[in-house]
């Protein structure tokens, strides 16, 4: 391919992009289609001469369209949502185009001076103090995978990377049985082990399903005496499942009494926060050694874009920096290299989708979007619980919230299926109290009013087709 043809088809594919999206409501959320079908439609071989764009394009959308998700959805209210807001894909065909390595200043120093403004601008936007810094990660599960191993650097004084576990006393990380599996993947690749991830239950009846601290307590006492060595303790704002918001400020006081490092994940709630009215979820921030929440989840930026905030910079660099001779900038000591902040040592271009993104809505526009999503998804709530045979089950929790149609666990979980096979909408569930839930979270950036209204539609319609 030429550069002309580059110019032709980028202009051609940018114009698929935006019908596209105008056109989303029209398509189902989630395919109709059986695992091997578009496998079955790729040729076993790669080709051995060129073929056309045009005849590409053409199987991508007889191929690949039809067996996408479509994540960007107005009526996605599965999982949370992979927003991509208009200006964040213009910033990724420009980094895409470009294609900068950015693992240190030298490789790209526009890179690494906007990332250092863009986290500032972004703990601005969340009401973090100004002792706290940040870098953007991949994904929420590498940077609470970069406080794991900063938890278990401090607790064996900086002698886990030189020496590993072994001979020594076993580290412990403590947290609710509400946290996302990327706390357990942490504790897997850390060599801390599940063993070692210590899940403390939830206070009894609390709608907010918060940790209970005199549990956590009883068990950092009885690992002490047992010989073990407690390291961290990880709290959540925004739980996966339902919601769960830990009392961070009480979380904060015991892991300063205990020192302990303490981390909260905050990977969808965090972006509410742009929202002052709603910080009351994570009182006590401001007391916490690390944060993440992800700017591609429900603020906007194209996937992958998570925002980890860190007091002591120096304890994550000291965990995780490796400098060898190729990879010092000479005469340049006072410059910053993010990849001495993160698990790989390459980097993408990933602030610049930020300052597209909060330059073309401004926070204002984005504290909108956010009010109104938590604002219908509340309305849904409100009418399915004006409905005899539906129960909610937790209450919203920002725009989360879990609810039941009368009948067993099997007729909920079919309730689901047909739902989604429906293609309107589409839900997933999770377990409360050992029981099956039917979650609703409303976060898609193109979502409107109207949305929220076919998704009750929807659920009310179905749940009464089925047996």
């Amino acid at each position: 391919m030429n550069w002309d043809d580059f110019a032709l088809w980028g202009s051609k594919i940018a114009a698929f992009g935006a019908d596209y999206h105008k056109t989303l409501r029209s398509r189902p959320v989630r395919p109709a289609i059986k695992p091997g079908e578009i496998i079955a439609q790729l040729p076993p071989a790669p080709p051995e001469t060129p073929e056309a764009m045009e005849q590409i394009m053409q199987d991508f959308e007889r191929i690949v369209m039809p067996g996408l998700t479509h994540w960007q959805h107005p009526r996605f209210f599965a999982y949370f949502p992979a927003n991509a807001a208009p200006p964040s894909m213009l910033a990724e065909m420009l980094v895409t185009t470009l294609a900068p390595q950015c693992m240190l200043w030298q490789t790209s120093p526009a890179a690494t001076e906007m990332e250092t403004r863009m986290m500032d601008w972004l703990r601005q936007s969340i009401g973090l103090p100004g002792d706290f810094t940040g870098v953007i990660q991949d994904s929420a599960s590498s940077a609470t995978l970069a406080a794991v191993l900063v938890m278990r650097e401090k607790a064996l004084n900086w002698q886990g990377n030189q020496k590993g576990l072994s001979g020594g006393p076993t580290p412990r990380i403590y947290c609710s049985d509400q946290v996302h599996t990327s706390i357990d993947r942490a504790a897997w690749v850390s060599g801390i082990g599940q063993d070692n991830l210590i899940k403390i239950p939830v206070v009894e009846g609390d709608p907010l399903r918060r940790m209970d601290t005199e549990a956590l307590k009883a068990a950092i006492a009885a690992d002490r005496a047992a010989g073990h060595l407690p390291a961290g303790l990880i709290g959540v704002t925004g739980a996966t499942g339902m919601g769960a918001c830990d009392d961070i400020a009480a979380l904060a006081a015991i892991a300063r009494a205990e020192n302990l490092y303490f981390h909260v994940d905050a990977a969808w709630a965090g972006a509410a926060m742009i929202c002052p009215e709603h910080r009351a979820l994570w009182q006590g921030i401001e007391r916490a050694d690390s944060v993440v929440f992800n700017p591609h989840k429900w603020l906007g930026a194209q996937f992958d874009c998570s925002a980890h905030f860190i007091r002591d910079p120096d304890a994550l660099r000291q965990t995780l920096a490796i400098r060898p001779e190729y990879l010092k900038t000479l005469g340049q000591d006072e410059v910053t290299d993010y990849s001495e902040w993160s698990i790989p040592l390459g980097r993408r271009f990933r602030a610049l989708k930020l300052w597209f993104l909060i330059r073309s809505y401004g926070l204002e526009g984005l504290r909108a979007m956010i009010r109104n999503h938590v604002a219908w998804s509340r309305g849904v709530a409100k009418r399915l619980v004006a409905e005899p045979d539906f129960e909610i089950i937790t209450q919203p929790i920002l725009s989360l919230f879990t609810f039941r149609h009368s009948g067993d666990d099997a007729h909920n979980l079919a309730l689901v299926e047909a739902i989604n096979a429906d293609g309107r909408i589409y839900l997933t569930q999770t377990k409360v109290d050992g029981q099956t839930v039917i979650r609703f979270q409303a976060g898609a950036f193109g979502m409107e009013e109207q949305d929220a209204l076919t998704a009750f539609d929807t659920i009310t319609e179905i749940a009464r087709r089925l047996p």
